[in-house]
């Protein structure tokens, strides 16, 4: 390793800056169970899949039937 490096020319990463934050919700067992299922076929972990879903409702405005 070097005892110095230059970082004069970095820049911030593509995600530099998001924050999330922790929280505690409860969800039903049938919807965590829906969300695995598909983490298992994606790759993808099932709370980043939750946090998508969520991400995108929020993005697109989506809203319930009954409001």
């Amino acid at each position: 390793m070097r005892k110095e490096y230059d970082f004069s020319n970095a820049r911030p990463g593509r995600l530099a800056g998001k924050t999330k934050q922790q929280i505690t919700i409860r969800i039903d067992e049938d919807t965590i169970a829906y969300f695995k299922e598909i983490a298992e076929k994606s790759g993808v972990p099932y709370q980043t899949l939750i946090n998508m879903y969520l991400t995108d409702c929020a993005k697109n405005r989506k809203t319930l039937g009954f409001i």
